[in-house]
């Protein structure tokens, strides 16, 4: 059996038409689940449900009273819907904005779908520029704070394995922001110097060959340093 990432099962269901609420028939949202056991402690089986967040549902609304009847608990019930399914069920929520944090509404999806989509344009660019060698439009990418995250990262890693001595110097004098990318580019930068055989002046920053003794730029002595 394939295991599926979150990522992939949140992906499944943004494909999938929202079923609607049997109580009001108003359309159910995406709910992320929280991360605690119910029930028998195996969990709700999917990290995404359909969930009613009609205020104005019968079940949401006479549900403050039934609950207080016969559980004494001020607390009311929601339809849950399980994705993929026609199993609906009731889950009890604590206050109006029970559950709401969990919600991921249509603005939320579109920028996921719209972040999707950028990071899949940008690893086309990178292979393309891989391909054809091509260091100036990857280190563009490499330093574009608007570019995504794994972008930036797949850039750092093709920078390191394709890029010119000339590109160190404009990495080294900007902060990425980011320690894993961070990472990814201290690595590059030491790969690009193994290529070349060279390293920097730990006095003037400067690159110099690997094997030499004086730094030609500031004339320190850089043996054994």
């Amino acid at each position: 059996m394939a295991f599926e990432t979150k990522e992939q099962v949140l992906e499944k269901i943004m494909t999938m038409e929202k079923p609607s609420c049997p109580h009001c028939g108003e359309e159910m949202s995406i709910w992320e689940v929280p991360p605690i056991n119910v029930g028998d402690g195996l969990g709700w089986g999917s990290p995404y449900l359909f969930m009613c967040f009609n205020d104005e549902c019968p079940l949401y609304a006479k549900g403050w009273d039934n609950m207080l009847e016969n559980y004494a608990h001020h607390a009311s019930y929601r339809c849950i819907n399980f994705p993929g399914t026609t199993q609906f069920e009731l889950i009890p929520v604590f206050s109006p904005q029970g559950a709401k944090g969990q919600v991921i509404d249509d603005r939320v999806l579109a920028e996921q779908e719209a972040l999707k989509q950028n990071i899949k344009k940008g690893f086309s660019i990178l292979a393309d520029c891989y391909v054809n060698k091509d260091g100036v439009t990857i280190l563009r990418l490499l330093m574009d704070s608007a570019e995504p995250v794994r972008v930036r990262l797949k850039a750092a890693e093709m920078i390191g394995d394709i890029g010119e001595l000339e590109a160190i110097e404009p990495i080294r004098n900007l902060k990425f922001g980011n320690q894993k990318l961070q990472e990814q580019v201290d690595t590059a930068v030491g790969k690009i110097h193994e290529r070349f055989f060279t390293r920097e002046c730990p006095f003037c920053a400067e690159i110099i060959k690997k094997r030499a003794k004086v730094c030609k730029h500031c004339g320190k002595d850089v043996a054994g340093q």
